[in-house]
């Protein structure tokens, strides 16, 4: 069982989700159960499988992916996404993005940890 601490808010998920699925198709493409499963060895143990598959149908219909099937030695052809140069582009845009919003909540983390540490002083004296 996952301890809570590592449980995952859905709304943070959600905005991180489609970076991280760009990011991991523009390494090679897969197939959707494949992202799932690559995602999960990242840290998003509780991932759900369903998850993944409406961010892989808006990206392929934004022509952020392109798809083709592949036979599977397992059972039915699988579908595989590819990222495109657009794709590829909005994957650099929202690295970029992600990191601007992480430094602000770097620092905002940063100040309140100090304020804190400034009211604890305050009350210690």
């Amino acid at each position: 069982m996952e301890h809570p601490a590592m449980q995952h808010d859905p709304q943070l998920l959600r905005g991180v989700l489609p970076m991280l699925i760009l990011s991991l198709l523009e390494q090679q493409p897969s197939y959707g159960y494949e992202l799932v499963e690559r995602l999960r060895s990242l840290g998003l143990s509780g991932l759900a499988t369903g998850a993944v598959y409406p961010v892989l149908s808006r990206f392929e219909r934004d022509g952020w992916l392109s798809s083709y099937l592949q036979p599977s030695a397992s059972g039915p052809a699988r579908k595989y996404y590819a990222l495109t140069p657009a794709g590829a582009q909005a994957r650099r845009e929202a690295a970029q993005k992600w990191r601007q919003v992480a430094a602000v909540a770097e620092r905002g983390l940063s100040t309140a940890g100090g304020e804190i540490k400034r009211n604890d002083e305050r009350s210690n004296s």
